[in-house]
């Protein structure tokens, strides 16, 4: 829902590191991996019950995902460097509720699968939208440097880092905290299905990104 408006500060900010990785021969999908492979220690973090290591992983991996970004401005984008982030972001998005749920199976698991139920809702509407949307020639004016069309809603980026800080900080209160984030979830992907039901109807006009914020 905020990404359109930290995204500003959040490219300047890393433009500089991204300068100095390129003159050091360091490319996007590089970072990327990087990103992934310290994202995917969160899991075991989580499991164990180190929540500040977690948490130290996931922000790292959420770093990662930008510093690749500005490393693609820089260098230049590639189709397999687009692919490659969002396909991961979706792996990792997943693995932090498993992390809870092997935590503490009898509290958490649950609240985790229906988290990543809702996950899988906003995931594959924004993929579908995304797809049709390059079969069609669109292009998302709010986030025109995005490898595929960017659809936003209610949660994105910046709220589920938020959501996952949250349940690091306060595990204890996952149950609760993956309800009302499951629900807001809901409510993306409802407004995923609508745009894409409008947008893509066989005499729909041009479609604009017009998401209320």
């Amino acid at each position: 829902m905020i990404d359109r408006y930290l995204l500003p500060a959040q490219r300047a900010a890393l433009a500089p590191v991204a300068r100095l990785l390129v003159a050091r021969g360091v490319g996007a999908d590089q970072v990327t991996l990087a990103g992934f492979g310290l994202g995917l220690l969160a899991l075991p973090a989580l499991w164990l019950g180190w929540f500040g290591m977690a948490l130290a992983f996931i922000l790292a991996n959420r770093l990662a995902d930008g510093i690749d970004g500005a490393v693609a401005r820089v260098a230049g984008p590639t189709d397999r460097g687009a692919f490659l982030d969002i396909a991961l972001d979706f792996i990792f998005y997943a693995l932090v509720p498993l992390g809870f749920a092997l935590a503490d199976p009898a509290r958490n698991a649950l609240a985790a699968a229906v988290l990543i139920a809702a996950f899988i809702g906003t995931g594959s509407s924004f993929l579908a939208f995304a797809a049709i949307a390059a079969k069609r020639g669109l292009r998302a004016d709010q986030y025109p440097a995005k490898g595929i069309y960017y659809l936003g809603g209610l949660t994105e980026g910046a709220e589920t880092i938020a959501f996952f800080a949250a349940v690091c900080l306060w595990p204890q209160a996952f149950p609760a905290l993956a309800g009302l984030f499951a629900a807001a979830c809901a409510v993306t992907t409802l407004t995923r299905w609508r745009m894409g039901w409008v947008a893509f109807a066989p005499a729909a006009a041009p479609y604009k990104d017009t998401i209320e914020e």
